[in-house]
């Protein structure tokens, strides 16, 4: 065992007394320095001050809150749209007239949107918006309400277009965009009246692009712009935007199962909108061309009846002069059968086919003639027996007026 002088242990005592203090733990204890040793502690410098060290701890960085007013460049491109196009966008409420089962009159009232698209009050909207209407009333952005009258319609596309009397007030009139230029995924704004909230903004994309949409009169619009841009009931006949504030659709309908909106809408392009209501505020119409034929889409019990060659197609059930000349047989008054309160004649034609487009129904009929004039000449393939014949037709006028 090594010994130690009490000199020694007084100079280790003093050593872990230092070191307990440097690792912070308390130290009580009784020393005992010889003389010799406190002379030389004594020479030895006193620390003036004692310092305590904390622990560093990593700083983070927290972005400052906005401030209030700040906008993003998005918020900001919204409410300049809003601005620019709300007060071109009226409020269309119709009466239309309806009869019980003991033949009784109800007024109802249908809402829904229009655009004002020049100084004279012409308002573009779908046909669905006003069709039936007694009574048309358009209100403004400042709340005042005109009478409006039905120009003319296009109820194969979903459009009409209204007019009423600005009595000498400047208007807001809508600024037309190119639907042409759209991709999938590109910002868009619809501003219509839903659910009689006048003027209400939604923002969304494009969500996709000619597609098909089939009208509650039967008639196919091929091309419709699809967007998950929120429109519900009312929306019809509002206008759906770009980001530069530019009218790219007319809001028509919305595919939901509740009847409310599950982010699949539908618009008509501005592109195939804006002929039309041209055309129809210099004519009153749509000088399109048609076949003058009462047609019947085929189905299973009438192909069965009648033994039809084909499952699909247009049943020539009567036709005018233009279409007999051609070549085209109608059907047989002799073969009359009754289908609901439809009287359909058997020995007619069925046409399968018009300038090369397949034909399975009457929606294809108008779809092929949709960008034709009167007295253009298509050529119309038939199913006749066991045969197909073609025949070249001369188009009549489209006529509107009943539809």
């Amino acid at each position: 065992m090594k010994l130690y002088s009490k000199a020694h242990v007084a100079v280790i005592s003093i050593v872990v007394a230092l070191a307990a203090v440097a690792a912070g733990v308390a130290v009580t204890a009784t020393v005992i320095v010889p003389r010799a040793v406190e002379k030389q502690l004594s020479k030895l410098p006193m620390p003036t001050s004692v310092q305590t060290v904390t622990p560093i701890t990593p700083v983070q960085y927290v972005s400052p809150a906005p401030k209030q007013g700040d906008l993003t460049d998005d918020e900001q491109n919204n409410i300049a749209i809003y601005n620019k196009a709300n007060k071109s966008i009226v409020y269309v409420t119709t009466l239309t007239t309806q009869y019980t089962w003991y033949y009784q009159p109800v007024q109802q009232e249908g809402t829904g949107s229009g655009i004002i698209i020049d100084q004279q009050g012409h308002v573009l909207t779908n046909w669905h918006v006003v069709s039936g209407a007694d009574k048309i009333s358009v209100i403004l952005s400042d709340g005042s309400v005109a009478d409006g009258t039905l120009v003319g319609k296009d109820p194969e596309n979903d459009i009409a277009v209204l007019q009423f009397n600005p009595k000498g007030k400047s208007l807001s009139t809508i600024s037309f965009g190119d639907s042409s230029t759209l991709q999938v995924g590109m910002k868009v704004l619809a501003i219509g009246n839903p659910f009689g909230l006048d003027r209400t903004l939604t923002t969304g994309i494009v969500s996709g692009l000619a597609r098909p949409l089939q009208t509650d009169q039967g008639y196919m619009i091929h091309e419709t712009i699809q967007t998950d841009a929120a429109i519900n009931p009312g929306n019809s006949g509002g206008a759906l935007l770009n980001s530069h504030g530019d009218l790219i659709g007319i809001n028509t309908a919305i595919k939901s199962p509740s009847g409310a909106s599950a982010g699949v809408g539908f618009a008509i392009p501005v592109n195939t909108a804006r002929p039309i209501a041209d055309e129809i505020i210099k004519y009153g119409a749509v000088k399109r061309g048609a076949i003058d034929i009462n047609g019947i889409d085929l189905f299973p019990a009438l192909v069965d009846y009648f033994n039809l060659p084909v499952q699909k197609g247009v049943l020539v059930n009567t036709a005018g002069a233009s279409v007999l000349q051609a070549g085209i047989k109608a059907g047989d008054r002799s073969q009359a059968v009754r289908s609901g309160r439809q009287t359909i004649y058997g020995g007619g034609d069925i046409i399968i086919e018009i300038n090369g487009q397949k034909v399975e129904a009457m929606t294809d009929v108008y779809s092929a003639l949709s960008d034709t004039k009167p007295g253009q000449v298509v050529n119309i393939k038939v199913a006749r027996g066991s045969q197909t014949r073609t025949f070249s037709v001369k188009l009549i006028e489209s006529n509107t007026e009943n539809q």
